[in-house]
């Protein structure tokens, strides 16, 4: 296997230092997964049978900072050129409530393994490239299947957001076309109900990147029917999402997760998901400009170009028409036009709050013009 870290010469450092008395260092997971699909790279871990006190004398003898971001749970992070990689020692769960797990170190690589999710994710590989394989997930991973490790019940109850994980993985590596396991769906249904025990930051963090897939679609409607779609967002309803994903890709609109949320509706969305004030505000008012009668280019105009599309595509998926690629070109001009008057235009003739509705309704006039009344159009009847 070739891949970009295996050449950086900072994640190579590292794992020399840590191999400089014989321990064995891994890289591990998504990177090692991302690799054999080849898919963009996900950020470099590293797992190793050296406990986090001598991995952090090791780093620290060859001259790397070291960070004890997760020490108790055995992770560490060296730093080196400017770049952190978490190095953590092999583990295995002692005990898990759903949320966190007790944790013992151990020095066996297949025991490690087991505490992972899915199988394509308990992938190793040595400095060299060389692919460690202790649970078969090789095959899945070629194969694009998301299979969780061993028993699927006892992996959702060790870590219940590994439900949304689930339905992640599946919108972004599974084959398109392929069914879901029944199997993982009946656990997953069995154990829906652990989804409330998780915190708005961490299901929302799953939720966002499950919705940033090029098509979340079939996730959305298996997370439905295995009962954890209303769980997450009470009062949504996915019938118009598979609309304006059509409609972003017919478009070459990049995937927007906040106005697939709209699309999907639901109450109390920005707490339940506890989403960024910026992710928040563009929500609502995708929410507001999607079902409302503004024309799209004075959306344009008030909200940019960007908003408009957006709007133009929420209005067309609820209203179960096609969006023509022409019919948003004119957007681009609104975005750009300018008022070709001012107050001082008005003035001294206007003041106050006169001043200010004669000025709106000049401006509503140039609107309904196509931005087309001149300077002197508008000033003629003022």
């Amino acid at each position: 296997m070739t891949t970009p870290w295996l050449r950086d010469e900072n994640a190579q450092g590292v794992c020399r230092a840590i191999m400089a008395d014989g321990g064995r260092i891994y890289f591990v997971g998504g990177c090692v997964r991302d690799a054999l699909l080849k898919v963009g790279g996900s950020d470099i871990d590293l797992a190793t049978d050296v406990l986090p006190d001598e991995v952090t004398r090791l780093a620290q003898a060859a001259g790397f900072r070291v960070v004890p971001t997760g020490f108790d749970h055995g992770t560490v992070t060296v730093v080196a050129g400017g770049k952190g990689f978490e190095v953590t020692t092999f583990r295995q769960d002692v005990s898990t409530d759903g949320r966190r797990a007790t944790v013992a170190f151990s020095t066996d690589i297949s025991a490690d393994a087991r505490r992972r999710d899915f199988t394509l994710n308990a992938l190793y590989a040595q400095p060299d490239g060389l692919i460690v394989d202790p649970l078969g997930g090789v095959e899945d991973c070629l194969n694009r299947r998301i299979r969780f490790i061993e028993d699927a019940d006892r992996r959702i109850r060790e870590d219940y957001l590994r439900i949304l994980r689930y339905f992640r993985f599946h919108a972004w590596y599974a084959q398109v076309g392929d069914g879901f396991d029944s199997d993982a769906l009946d656990a997953i249904a069995r154990n829906s109900d652990g989804l409330e025990t998780l915190s708005a930051e961490r299901v929302g963090h799953e939720v966002v990147r499950l919705l940033k897939a090029p098509d979340p679609t079939p996730a959305i409607a298996a997370m439905r029917q295995a009962g954890c779609l209303t769980r997450v967002l009470p009062g949504s309803d996915d019938r118009f999402l598979a609309p304006v994903v059509h409609l972003e890709q017919t478009l070459d609109e990049a995937p927007d997760p906040m106005l697939r949320l709209a699309a999907l509706g639901g109450q109390d969305v920005p707490k339940r998901l506890r989403l960024s004030r910026a992710d928040t505000r563009r929500l609502e008012l995708l929410r507001a400009v999607g079902f409302d009668a503004t024309p799209l280019p004075e959306l344009a105009y008030r909200q940019g170009a960007d908003i408009a599309r957006r709007a133009a595509i929420l209005r067309a998926a609820f209203a179960g028409q096609p969006l023509a690629r022409q019919s948003l070109v004119p957007l681009n001009r609104a975005a750009t036009a300018v008022l070709p008057i001012g107050a001082k235009d008005l003035m001294p003739s206007y003041q106050g709050k006169a001043l200010g509705a004669r000025l709106a309704a000049l401006e509503t006039r140039w609107i309904a013009s196509g931005f087309t009344l001149s300077r002197d159009d508008l000033l003629r009847d003022a």
